[in-house]
């Protein structure tokens, strides 16, 4: 690697040699076999560092940070590099150290009484998924990217996932958390605890700030009762509106049973349809009609039987009232993981092989999210005629991954930051926020000037300056420049 101006190449060998003092050389990676590290999951950005390096426990990485903070060299934690605005690739100066909290990947303790589980920041979110259900529990953060994101990745950008509705996004599901600060010394807060009013809440500072206060290396997570049983049905609506409505009548109806309420639109499945012909839906040729779909999934301490019968009382109600247009009830677990793999896996890979689009990851109340897609569609009809919309998400907490295509030859980088612009426009003005559960990293950051008031802009730069003074935790992410 290119040292950078300000990291003279002597600095940045006698950076390095350090780095293998501690960590031992061969997880103190450069040149080649740094590049996996340096590139977004996406690959639309790469970085350069100093060297990627690779702790293997808490007292590593605090070793290394306070390291670093001697040298006045720029660290950017990594876990599975799943995301996706680019918190976790460095800038192209070559100044930082890459630190990967991989080989971080214990459970370290598991408390059935307390209803907890201690685990390390890169731990995979499925290894943890599994470990509470080889307990006897449920951990119910769930994404599409569960097989490689890491648990300090969702605690870094507050992740949410399918089952929001009924758990909560990652803040809710942790109970404390274990943070090397830039200066190098560790923060234990690891405490089991759901009630502590001690002071200021430093857990809710680091989560959510994608690495910017510090790193965060374990965590005391929340489990939950395994349900007894689960259904999943996917409905047919002939409106937004009717869905958003029908959503009010099934929180009634089934109470926190209902775990998860995605939508999906018609023009999605239509996407998967040219892009994946060999692809399966459930339902016949006039459900699948329908402008808007849902997946709706409900679990609880009932058997099998009555859950159902619960989930078709509500339907069968809805449709009455002409809610719905018709629904279908997975009866397999087989089933159901088809459908959920329509919405994780198929609508993701349509959408990629389609190419072009420009992907916002936008929240808005529930009750305005039909005021939404009309303003939305509208405005950006009018600067980029033909352009198609690809909107589907979680209803249930009103968070949208909302895609516009431009016809090809309409396709321009300035053409995307046009529609990002009105998309982000559009959610604001109901009330709403450029990004539900992505985070901001280095491809939002610069909006927040025009979206966060002077107050909060100053306050965010204020709680920066005093856990990071040197300002060497992930330099660039989550505040604007300047």
């Amino acid at each position: 690697m290119t040292a950078h101006a300000f990291l003279p190449a002597l600095a940045a060998e006698k950076l390095r040699a350090e780095l293998r003092g501690i960590l031992g050389a061969s997880h103190v990676l450069t040149d080649a076999d740094a590049l996996p590290f340096l590139t977004d999951q996406r690959g639309q950005l790469t970085g350069r560092a100093v060297a990627v390096v690779r702790p293997a426990n808490t007292a590593e990485v605090a070793q290394v940070v306070a390291l670093c903070a001697r040298h006045g060299t720029p660290i950017v934690p990594q876990g599975g590099n799943t995301g996706l605005c680019g918190g976790a690739t460095p800038d192209d100066s070559g100044r930082a150290v890459l630190l990967s909290l991989a080989r971080l990947n214990r459970i370290r303790s598991i408390d059935t009484e307390n209803d907890s589980l201690v685990a390390e920041a890169g731990c995979v979110l499925a290894a943890v998924q599994a470990a509470a259900n080889e307990a006897g529990r449920l951990f119910p953060l769930s994404l599409g990217s569960e097989g490689s994101c890491t648990i300090g990745g969702n605690l870094g950008t507050n992740a949410g996932g399918t089952q929001v509705l009924r758990y909560g996004n990652a803040r809710q599901l942790t109970l404390g958390l274990e943070v090397v600060t830039p200066s190098g010394e560790i923060w234990d807060g690891l405490k089991g605890l759901r009630k502590d009013n001690t002071g200021y809440d430093l857990r809710d500072l680091y989560i959510g700030s994608e690495g910017t206060l510090g790193i965060i290396t374990a965590a005391t997570l929340r489990l939950f009762p395994q349900p007894a049983a689960e259904r999943t049905a996917f409905v047919a609506f002939p409106s937004l509106p009717a869905a958003v409505e029908f959503l009010a009548v099934a929180r009634i109806g089934l109470g926190e049973s209902l775990t998860a309420f995605e939508v999906i639109s018609s023009t999605c499945l239509d996407l998967v349809r040219r892009h994946i012909p060999q692809a399966s839906f459930p339902g016949d040729a006039e459900e699948r009609s329908a402008p808007w779909h849902a997946l709706v999934e409900i679990g609880g301490s009932d058997d099998e039987s009555a859950t159902a019968q619960r989930l078709e009382r509500v339907l069968a109600n809805a449709l009455e009232r002409g809610l719905l247009r018709n629904a279908v009830i997975a009866s397999s677990i087989a089933q159901s993981q088809a459908l959920w793999h329509l919405r994780d896996a198929l609508l993701g890979e349509a959408l990629r092989r389609a190419g072009g689009a420009t992907s916002h990851d936008i929240s808005v109340p529930v009750s305005r999210i039909p005021a939404f897609i009309v303003e939305a569609e509208a405005r950006l009809q009018r600067l980029v005629p033909g352009v198609q919309i690809y909107a589907f998400g979680h209803l249930g907490d009103g968070n949208l991954h909302y895609n516009a295509l431009p016809p090809a030859e309409l396709r321009s980088p300035q053409t995307h930051e046009q529609l990002r612009r009105l998309v982000h426009d559009a959610a604001v003005a109901q009330g709403g926020s450029i990004s539900a559960e992505h985070g901001l990293g280095q491809v939002k950051n610069k909006e927040l000037a025009r979206y966060k008031s002077t107050v909060e802009l100053q306050l965010m730069r204020a709680i920066k300056a005093a856990l990071d003074p040197q300002g060497l935790m992930n330099p660039g992410k989550v505040l604007p420049p300047g």
